[in-house]
Order: C-alpha cells, then sequence, then structure tokens
C-alpha cells in the first residue's frame, strides 16, 4: 500500500533550517520566531501521524524539523542576549570603531 508523505513534515524540517541559519546572521530575532514557527508545524505532523501511523511516511522529518528549530531558538536567543549585552554596556560602539578603522585603512 502506497503511504502518503505526512502533511506538514517538509515546512517542519525547512523552517527548522532556515531558523539555525537566520539565528546567526539576522540578531536572532527571525531564527526564534521561524523556530518556533517550525516546532508548531512538526507538533502538527506528529499528531497526525500519531493520529493514523499507518498511513503516512515522513515521521523523520517532522521529527528532523523540531531538533533543528530547537537548535535554531536556542541559537537566536543567545544570539539576542549577546546583542542586548553588547548594546547595553556600549562594546558594540567600540567593535563598531574598529571595523571602520580597519576599512579606512584598507580602502
Amino acid at each position: 500500500m502506497y503511504k502518503e508523505k505526512l502533511p506538514h513534515s517538509q515546512s517542519a524540517l525547512v523552517l527548522g533550517i532556515s531558523s539555525i541559519i537566520t539565528a546567526c546572521c539576522c540578531w536572532g530575532v527571525i531564527g526564534v520566531i521561524l523556530g518556533a514557527i517550525g516546532i508548531y508545524e512538526s507538533n502538527k505532523a506528529i499528531a497526525i501521524y500519531n493520529e493514523h501511523p499507518n498511513d503516512f511516511d515522513g515521521i523523520n522529518n517532522a521529527q528532523t524539523g523540531r531538533t533543528t528549530s530547537i537548535i535554531g531558538i536556542i541559537i537566536g536567543v543567545i544570539s539576542m542576549l549577546w546583542m542586548i549585552y553588547m548594546f547595553s554596556t556600549g562594546d558594540y560602539e567600540m567593535i563598531f570603531e574598529q571595523y571602520q578603522q580597519l576599512l579606512d585603512e584598507n580602502a
């Protein structure tokens, strides 16, 4: 018997991977948002699979999506806390000035 693809499992995986990438690149905010949506999607997929386990294929994508979403949220929160720390202590301005000096020297 042919098994259908599990709904929401691929979107959970894509959102989880995207959350890791954007958590590193976008100060963590977008990564946390995508990670939360990825967890929501993976939970929906796992709930559908648990109701009818013989009808669907692709539970591994949903489980991997949940794992990558959790990792993306953790990295995003750490990144956001680091940026808050940098802005509140004034270290960001010092780093930005050093960056500007390097650009001026190389120009």
